[in-house]
């Protein structure tokens, strides 16, 4: 009967550990789901009160709000062409559909427009008072007194080289004894010439003699050689003796302040340097 009555209980203790055994796996089991769908732990999360720098529930990720779309940007040369053809459209119609309503609205929108050009006319002139280094005016002056100045000081610059450009520089005069313009413009050359002791070569076309340049030399091909186009005269062009260089100066008559102008640019001045 005792063993008997010791194997019933053995049997009773087997069972009790096997049903305990997974109930706990259970317990475990659903923990662990718990932790996964984040769902907090009464006992760890509430009982232990952890404080604010601790969470049994990760926050999840806020998301940012969506940005308003970015209007796209109007460039300024676009709006100038649309406020073109709206002017332009407005007054079309005010021509086609000639109603008191249509002419004012061009009217209203045109003077809009007259108004910000002189806005901006205005604004550039007082940019310019005060930057000198983008006043034009102060290089090449407007007024009539500022102009007078520059013309003064650039003739005595003027007048100082062509003394001294006949050391380096040379003159070809051709000509025509049957050009009326050729009779006109001989004596200016001379003047010229003259007075800053200038040599001139005057080359006759046609063979014929010349008042004003008694030395003269008929053309016997010194023209094509020098590269000089045409056969237009009087034709006036320089030499430079040491480069053998031609440079034409001009065609026709010229006055003596343009053939002083024009060869004092053309040796002394870079090119853009006067505008």
């Amino acid at each position: 009967m005792k063993r008997l009555a010791r194997l019933s209980m053995l049997l009773l203790g087997l069972s009790s550990v096997s049903t305990a055994v997974p109930l706990r796996a259970q317990e475990t089991t659903v923990a662990r789901d718990a932790i996964e769908q984040d769902v907090p732990d009464d006992f760890y999360c509430g009982e232990r009160r952890l404080g604010q720098w601790f969470y049994c529930v990760k926050p999840k990720p806020t998301e940012a709000p969506l940005s308003a779309a970015a209007e796209p940007q109007v460039s300024a040369a676009d709006r100038i062409a649309a406020i073109g053809r709206q002017l332009d459209e407005l007054k079309a119609r005010a021509i086609l559909e000639p109603s008191e309503a249509n002419v004012i609205a061009y009217v209203r929108f045109q003077r809009e427009q007259l108004d910000r050009a002189s806005t901006f006319s205005d604004t550039w002139q007082r940019a310019l008072w005060q930057n000198p280094d983008l006043d034009y005016t102060l290089q090449r002056p407007v007024s009539t007194v500022g102009k007078r100045l520059w013309l003064d000081n650039r003739k005595a610059d003027r007048d100082e080289v062509l003394t001294n450009l006949g050391q380096r520089y040379g003159l070809f005069y051709f000509y025509a004894q049957s050009c009326g313009a050729c009779e006109v413009f001989a004596p200016i050359l001379r003047s010229v010439t003259d007075s800053h002791r200038m040599t001139v070569m005057a080359v006759s076309m046609d063979g014929g003699p010349n008042r004003e340049f008694p030395n003269y030399v008929v053309d016997s091909g010194q023209r094509a050689r020098m590269g000089v186009p045409g056969n237009e005269t009087p034709a006036l062009v320089l030499f430079d003796t040491q480069t053998k260089r031609t440079i034409p100066i001009g065609y026709g008559v010229l006055s003596a302040d343009e053939i002083m102008d024009r060869i004092f640019m053309l040796t002394n001045t870079k090119v853009g340097s006067d505008y």
